[in-house]
């Protein structure tokens, strides 16, 4: 039964996710960890690190290892589990797949129309809002920690956050590299 769960939520995901993977986090969250406990916040946190370390888009990691763990949370089976990656990695990719061949040929014919441009200009404020609430929600003290439970840990995750936006947004160190960096950094200061 969790499979034609997996499957609905994670088509869902696909179908209403716009803005790519990082702006999917924020519902794959919500659905996976909030409304089906199929994971721990923990776990989400774990899942969305693997999955930007990983080749390929983070949305589809995401749906690949959140498939996997809840079905393996459930089961403790290997086997299952992976069905359950296929499942929803299959599901999340489905809705854009039959979008994409029914839109492409209208944007094509459309595109310079005034609706169209339109609807474009009032989604990108929407896909900006889906990025901020990823990043708003993985803001919790399963990253972080807490002051009052590990103030070490709280200090240097707020260092590296600040250190990794810095890095980025300013001085333009490739995102890769920072993704390396503060994995030492993490390694040696904790």
């Amino acid at each position: 039964m969790i499979y034609l769960y997996l499957f609905i939520t994670f088509f869902e995901i696909g179908l209403f996710g716009f803005g790519g993977g990082y702006g999917m986090l924020s519902l794959i969250q919500h659905e996976t960890v909030e409304h089906w406990h199929w994971l721990s916040a923990s776990e989400f946190t774990d899942i969305v690190a693997i999955s930007q370390m990983t080749p390929g888009p983070i949305g589809i990691n995401s749906a690949t290892y959140c498939g996997y763990t809840a079905v393996y949370n459930q089961t403790q089976s290997h086997l299952l589990a992976v069905c359950g990656s296929a499942t929803a990695t299959f599901a999340l990719v489905l809705p854009s797949l039959i979008l994409m061949v029914l839109i492409s040929k209208l944007f094509m014919k459309y595109m310079h129309s005034h609706s169209v441009q339109s609807v474009f200009l009032g989604l990108r404020p929407a896909v900006v809002g889906l990025l901020a609430a990823a990043t708003l929600l993985l803001m919790t003290p399963d990253n972080f920690s807490a002051p009052s439970e590990n103030l070490w840990q709280f200090c240097i995750s707020c260092f590296l956050f600040v250190s990794a936006f810095t890095g980025v947004m300013f001085a333009k160190v490739h995102p890769i590299h920072m993704i390396l960096y503060c994995a030492i950094a993490g390694l040696l200061l904790f």
